[in-house]
């Protein structure tokens, strides 16, 4: 009899704190139900393509080429849903890591510079130098540039990270204080831990709208 309990026991609503948490897992599938096949799309929705329609108007100046918006796009997409899910508790960060912004930004920098050296070879020399410069500076400005080429994946990796660890490791460092302040001085952090969070969720937005502008800004480099 115990043995056919245990057998159907994962058929039971109720979980170890009696409480039919397990039917929660019935709403799950409206999760993944994309919210354009509703009839009427909600606010959400709404302000969602609002911005994507801007930011497509504003990659289509840099990028004329049809398509190529998308891409931009879906990559700041990507960014802010890793930056705001990291403003919830006991969710790790993605974006705060090295392995996840090198990732995005190493593969995009060497297909457009691979790109731009096998298709546009006199135009991607001609950035080495630039215009107006004397001829006695020439060969120090192709290696500066040169430089300043080679490291932009590694800065736009670090900025993202830099940014994300920041602002995290500050709310840490201050919400571990909270057992050693009186009553008056916890009101105080309180509010100071929810501005900081307001601020997490603007930079969160912004870091995600500069890694996105930056690819399209060197993407339009080499064509």
């Amino acid at each position: 009899m115990k043995m056919m309990m245990n057998l159907f026991s994962s058929f039971d609503p109720t979980t170890t704190f009696n409480l039919k948490l397990n039917w929660l897992s019935t709403f799950l599938c409206f999760l993944m139900i994309p919210p354009l096949y509703w009839m009427i799309p909600s606010r959400l929705n709404l302000i969602w393509k609002f911005i994507l329609n801007a930011l497509h108007k504003e990659f289509k100046i840099l990028m004329p080429q049809k398509g190529v918006t998308l891409i931009f796009t879906s990559l700041f997409s990507l960014i802010l849903f890793n930056n705001f899910l990291g403003l919830f508790p006991y969710i790790f960060t993605s974006s705060s890591h090295m392995t996840f912004t090198l990732t995005l930004a190493l593969p995009l920098w060497l297909s457009f510079m691979i790109f731009g050296w096998l298709n546009n070879t006199i135009h991607m020399f001609s950035h080495l130098v630039p215009q107006g410069t004397p001829p006695i500076l020439m060969p120090f400005m192709v290696c500066i540039e040169t430089i300043s080429n080679i490291i932009r994946p590694g800065t736009l990796a670090i900025r993202l990270s830099a940014n994300m660890i920041a602002g995290h490791l500050l709310l840490t460092l201050l919400g571990n204080t909270g057992t050693m302040l009186t009553s008056l001085m916890i009101n105080l952090l309180i509010i100071i831990q929810l501005l900081l969070l307001i601020l997490e969720f603007a930079v969160s937005m912004i870091q995600s709208y500069v890694f996105a502008v930056l690819v399209t800004l060197y993407s339009s480099e080499v064509v």
